[in-house]
């Protein structure tokens, strides 16, 4: 593969191994687009990791950013980047230079399962499989752009726009589009522009002259006006931001096409982000299934072992995705195989008769790929997840004490652990916010929504959002929400001509 950056093949002795590796895979069921691995060093390694997994992607001053922290974390020891693998068919995986040959074998098993999960997980079902060529025709046309108008003014609406990439809806794809939108009220709107204003008339021969023709076209014309008047837009609350502005906001033909790029983009990852537990968890589960039961020779034992336990490693006070994963899909796979769900089971109040129960029904390895083909981070915990797993997990809920500076366990409780785990899934973690009105006041200002969920604004973090959601709306931004129950409204009004800053204020209403 070209795209910029020399890669190497693998040697003679890689593609013995890869191919070993590819027929366990495909022994165990699993199911996966063609992948091709290829070789590179730690420096290509950060740098692949800095653009998302695509160094075709456009130029910009964050990815630069990101390659900096990267290889600082890796030349101080702090981190080590093993693998990195793309979901497109086909698939491209690559392998760091630097890896033992039990770590090669180690990563070359968790990329095809990543590589299933990918091509067969529900989530995944609406993403673009050729978006290499996506993000190399996307980095042609700013590029492009950059060369017309400038490096500095397009990167600086890459900014605004990379600032609220977050702003869509990951469910939007899976939705049914309708196909005459809102045919139904603009009858229902049609109606009153006809035959509104028309007076009562009790004697037929009396209709022409207290309904002339004129009168009635005059009441039709004011009944649309004031229809359209009254129209909302949009006619309901729309979690897509990024549409909204695309479909309404004043921008440039290059603006436009900037932005939906980006967000174009912003849909690819938003699986990724959906799935991170179950991901990481699916593949993490079968390269310990194929080094331990096939790959591995006695002298590898070892240092498998110390690799593989690196990584399901849980530092304190955070949450392992391939811990969690690896540790709910072998339960899963466990309880399916001695029948140990379903009502029977539930209502079986004998503690020693759950430790005990087994019907042997040997339906784990089919629960599991089940599970895999059809959840997401939130349904995968909320419906697999029990109160005897988290207690073997020693999963808790923790907070910080002032008065001990420092972080303590707060609760134990099941229910408000798994609580507490779901809500910060939620959303991706991210508040949920809405557009409402386009025409807000009738000043043509754009008005936001967040729908309180638990999850207070970052007041920060907010102002800068708006900041960005102003400059391409062109106009002020106000965004509604709740603090201790009481609703409050932020307002950005852009920057004058020659201000370098523009004005955010709040108001409880």
């Amino acid at each position: 593969m070209a795209y910029g950056f020399d890669s190497s093949e693998l040697t003679p002795e890689l593609k013995r191994v890869r191919d070993e590796i590819e027929g366990y895979a495909r022994g165990y069921g699993l199911d996966f687009f063609d992948t091709i691995f290829e070789m590179i060093d730690h420096d290509q390694m950060n740098a692949f990791a800095a653009y998302g997994g695509f160094p075709v992607r456009y130029p910009h001053w964050r990815f630069g950013m990101d390659f900096d922290q990267l290889a600082k974390g890796y030349e101080y020891g702090l981190q080590k980047i093993y693998e990195m693998v793309i979901n497109t068919n086909p698939s491209y995986a690559y392998l760091m230079k630097s890896n033992t040959m039990v770590e090669q074998k180690t990563v070359m098993a968790h990329v095809y399962g990543h590589v299933d999960f990918f091509k067969n997980n529900y989530w995944f079902s609406k993403t673009n499989r050729k978006m290499l060529d996506t993000m190399a025709n996307h980095a042609v046309r700013i590029r492009n752009l950059m060369d017309k108008l400038g490096q500095e003014r397009v990167e600086d609406f890459i900014d605004r726009v990379l600032a609220i990439e977050n702003l869509i809806d990951p469910f939007m794809p899976f939705a049914p589009r309708a196909e005459a939108r809102g045919s139904a009220l603009d009858e229902e709107k049609e109606k009153p522009a006809s035959e509104g204003g028309r007076l009562k008339v009790d004697r037929g021969y009396m209709e022409k002259f207290i309904n002339p023709p004129e009168f009635l076209e005059e009441q039709r014309r004011k009944a649309a006006t004031a229809a359209k008047a009254e129209q909302k837009n949009p006619a309901e609350p729309q979690k897509d931001v990024l549409l909204f502005l695309l479909e309404n906001a004043p921008l440039d033909t290059w603006e436009h096409d900037v932005l939906s790029m980006l967000r174009d983009e912003a849909y690819y990852f938003a699986p990724q982000a959906q799935t991170k537990i179950m991901n990481e968890g699916w593949a993490s589960y079968w390269h310990s299934k194929i080094m331990t039961t096939k790959a591995l020779k006695a002298s590898e034992v070892i240092d498998f072992c110390d690799s593989h336990a690196g990584t399901l490693v849980t530092q304190p006070g955070r949450l392992n995705p391939y811990k969690i994963g690896i540790e709910l899909f072998r339960d899963i796979e466990d309880r399916w195989d001695r029948g140990a769900f379903g009502k029977e089971y539930e209502e079986n109040d004998d503690i020693r008769a759950k430790a005990r129960w087994d019907k042997k029904l040997g339906l784990g390895r089919q629960k599991i790929f089940e599970v895999r083909k059809v959840c997401n981070d939130i349904t995968f915990l909320d419906q697999y997840m029990t109160e005897d797993f988290c207690e073997r997990q020693k999963l808790y809920n923790y907070a910080f004490n002032r008065r001990t500076n420092q972080y303590e366990i707060v609760d134990r409780d099941y229910k408000k652990v798994k609580e507490k785990m779901l809500f910060q899934l939620t959303n991706r973690g991210q508040p949920f916010i809405y557009v409402t009105d386009g025409n807000f006041q009738n000043k043509g200002e754009l008005l936001l929504w967040h729908k309180h969920m638990g999850m207070d604004l970052d007041v920060k973090w907010t102002r800068e959002t708006m900041r960005s959601l102003s400059a391409i709306w062109k106009r002020p931004v106000n965004l509604e929400t709740e603090n201790e129950n009481q609703k409050k409204v932020y307002t950005y009004v852009p920057a004058a001509d020659g201000a370098s800053e523009g004005e955010f204020s709040e108001k409880f209403v």
